[in-house]
């Protein structure tokens, strides 16, 4: 299993020469299993690069969306392979209390916010509500979804080939899942999605000073982030979702900062492009 990050930054975000390390694209990461299968995490700006580089080989692919707000949906229209006659899509998201996935993402795909509706897209395309679902199996690779702590209805996903697995949880507030967090983070939110994960591709938007004044907004200081992965026992922490406001000198120093504490874990900064190996 091999992750690609395709997006790292969060909310709306227009790359900069601020930002031309980490990046400046919005949600989304590509999986590919051995077997082939593709799967795609969020659809925010960079999943538009992404589409130009899936080949005509690619019979298939999932596009697994943690929650519909604009900034991890906002590349779907620009996403090349929804356009291309013949090719079975298979979107997986949450539904609302009111409406089914389906009629949630034709708000976005219609007029006048888009001028080509969901139902006219020429792919082969199916959608799939996510909540309450225990697993999901494409090809080779086992998908599972569950709630997480962030406004709207919102999931992280754990994937698993094998041996290997990964957590996605790119807007999550771990430090709201539990009453004494970190100290009783096994109860918090996400946790079984990452307990003793290999990879875990997590929320990191703010700095530990910003946090105060952004409690219940659905985000992750890295502090936060830290001790989750310390609680969760992950082997590798990558932090994403960056806000589009700390350029890349900013995200240094605070990477840094974190580096020199005693981390149980592998910590790597998430930059496009970057691909791990499971």
């Amino acid at each position: 299993m091999k992750a690609t990050l395709w997006g790292t930054r969060g909310s709306l975000s227009t790359p900069g020469p601020e930002t031309t390390r980490y990046g400046g694209n919005t949600s989304c990461v590509e999986v590919r299993s051995r077997d082939g299968s593709v799967v795609v995490l969020d659809a925010g700006t960079g999943i538009r690069r992404l589409g130009c580089v899936i080949g005509p080989e690619v019979r298939r692919l999932d596009l697994l969306l943690t929650h519909l707000h604009l900034d991890h949906i906002e590349g779907l229209g620009f996403f090349g392979p929804l356009f291309r006659p013949g090719l079975e899509v298979h979107i997986w998201g949450p539904a609302s209390t009111t409406l089914d996935l389906r009629a949630r993402l034709s708000r976005y795909l219609s007029p006048p916010l888009f001028p080509v509706r969901l139902r006219d897209l020429p792919c082969q395309l199916e959608l799939h509500d996510v909540v309450g679902v225990d697993r999901i199996r494409l090809g080779e690779l086992e998908v599972r979804p569950a709630l997480v702590c962030h406004p709207g209805p919102t999931v992280g996903f754990r994937i698993s080939e094998g041996d290997a697995s990964l957590a996605y949880l790119p807007d999550h507030e771990p430090a709201l899942g539990s009453v004494d967090f970190p100290r009783e983070s096994k109860w918090t939110s996400g946790f079984e999605l990452a307990a003793d994960v290999d990879l875990l591709i997590h929320d990191a938007q703010y700095g530990d000073e910003e946090y105060a004044d952004r409690v219940g907004w659905g985000h992750s200081s890295l502090r936060d982030l830290l001790a989750f992965a310390t609680a969760v026992r992950a082997a590798r922490v990558v932090p994403i979702h960056y806000d589009p406001s700390h350029s890349d000198d900013e995200l240094d120093r605070r990477f840094e900062d974190a580096r020199r504490t005693s981390l149980p874990f592998d910590f790597v900064p998430g930059v496009e492009g970057a691909t791990f190996e499971l």
